[in-house]
């Protein structure tokens, strides 16, 4: 994301380019997720995308021409030979590192291992002495001693390449102008310039940025809930939340300003401001900045929104196609109260249901008991049931409110009381354009229902 708002703040390429080129780690599928992903978060591309499965020709072409300029050579070394040196070279206590065998081999002992077919690879001569500088935009000037990176390979048995010469060999021929990525790789950056050198091209500039963090502050991972963006997706959030939220992870404005839209984040983003230590993910902030984005969501856009997840996940019961009207005056009652699209549901039920089940001592909380209770129902269904009483909001306030002080309840109880009888629930949308909505012949049917309940508890 860093990368695209990098790209459209200065009006350059974004370039989507699939890296495949591990046969062993291919997931069926997951090009199809990456694209999904990027296409909801709105991160569109301007060239690919590029396969480099499908660039082996390109790569192997690279390999040869260090060989044969002596910037790499022929490794034979079994992975049973690898595996031993590895093993061996932990029990000393040394760092695992290829010990250079076959750079070392003469001209008739390679001559002998090619006679006899044995698989290879190419490995990157790595100079044995010396050092290696590149300077990283985020961490400015940064050397390496040659003597701890180890001569790694470059194309594998199989012909395919590894990251390493396919994505220095890509960034060359797209002409690629920055490489922003984790800092993961920054202890892989000297090789690579190695390889810029060797091949006698000018490299990109570098941008290693920090990982996210689980809050632990260890590295964000599934035990944190880490999942895939269409997962988020799929949970309720929205894409122009879920941008602004992954923007400040690692990057601000100032040091007060959260709320930003997709064309601020591009007019906005520096590098500059790109921190150097890692950021934690917060799935409550995240859910916080949703619930605003939903809230800021004009109508319209909400109820497109909702009424899909409405008819998909109400209980089958309830009639469909549901009524377009009174969907519309039950999703602004909802708009205000949620933090992600698929609270709707839950929240929105009781307004759908023919009938109402709930535990009938919901009715009887902050010190309520059956005989108050039933009054408190009986006296409400009488002064509702007037031909005066016209159904709106701001009556029926003014009709019950009044009822608090000549049953001897306080505001909680007695709202509380019609809260739960009118909605099933302790907590609901306001009571009074809760009632307006659900109408009058539902609404008093909800009531004396609660009071036949609290009856046959006498």
């Amino acid at each position: 994301m860093f990368t695209w708002l990098f790209a459209r703040h200065h009006e350059g390429k974004f370039i989507l380019r699939i890296e495949d080129t591990d046969i062993n780690r291919k997931v069926e599928g997951s090009v199809d997720a990456i694209q999904d992903s990027l296409r909801w978060l709105g991160l569109d591309w301007d060239e690919g995308p590029y396969f480099q499965s499908q660039r082996l020709k390109l790569y192997r072409e690279a390999a040869d021409r260090l060989l044969k300029n002596g910037f790499a050579y022929r490794c034979y070394c079994t992975p049973e030979r690898l595996q031993a040196m590895r093993k061996e070279q932990i029990q000393k206590k040394q760092p695992p590192k290829y010990d250079g065998h076959c750079r070392h081999l003469k001209p008739e002992e390679r001559a002998s291992l090619e006679a006899n077919n044995l698989q290879s690879v190419v490995r990157l001569k790595i100079p044995i002495d010396g050092e290696t500088s590149f300077n990283d935009m985020l961490h400015g000037n940064l050397t390496f001693q040659n003597q701890i990176l180890d001569d790694l390979i470059l194309l594998k048995s199989d012909g395919y390449p590894t990251y390493h010469l396919a994505n220095v060999v890509d960034d060359h021929a797209m002409k690629i102008s920055h490489v922003i990525r984790a800092d993961e790789w920054l202890s892989s950056t000297p090789r690579h310039m190695l390889l810029y050198n060797a091949f006698g091209w000018n490299p990109p500039l570098f941008v290693h940025l920090p990982m996210l963090l689980g809050p632990d502050r260890s590295k964000l991972s599934k035990r944190h809930g880490a999942t895939t963006i269409t997962d988020y997706r799929d949970q309720g959030y929205l894409p122009q939340a879920m941008m602004n939220y992954l923007a400040l992870l690692g990057w601000s404005l100032d040091d007060k300003t959260e709320i930003m839209s997709r064309n601020e984040l591009i007019r906005n983003f520096s590098l500059n401001r790109v921190s150097k230590t890692s950021a934690i993910f917060d799935q409550r902030k995240l859910e916080w900045m949703n619930g605003v984005y939903i809230r800021n969501l004009s109508l319209e856009e909400f109820n497109r929104l909702s009424v899909p997840i409405l008819e998909k996940e109400l209980a089958p019961t309830i009639k469909r196609p549901l009524d377009t009207d009174y969907v519309n005056q039950v999703l602004p009652l909802i708009q205000e109260r949620i933090k992600t699209m698929t609270e709707i549901t839950q929240i929105a039920e009781f307004f759908f249901l023919e009938e109402l089940h709930y535990d009938t001592n919901l009715l009887l909380r902050d010190g309520l008991n059956i005989e108050s209770a039933s009054v408190a129902l009986q006296v409400t269904l009488d002064r509702l049931k007037q031909e005066s009483v016209t159904w709106d909001a701001t009556t029926l306030e003014n009709t019950l409110r009044p009822l608090i002080k000549e049953l001897g309840l306080n505001a909680r109880q007695y709202f509380g009381l019609l809260r739960t009888a009118t909605t099933g629930r302790t907590a609901a949308p306001p009571l009074f354009d809760t009632l307006v909505v659900l109408g009058k012949e539902t609404s008093l049917e909800r009531l004396a229902k609660a009071y036949h309940m609290l009856s046959r508890l006498k």
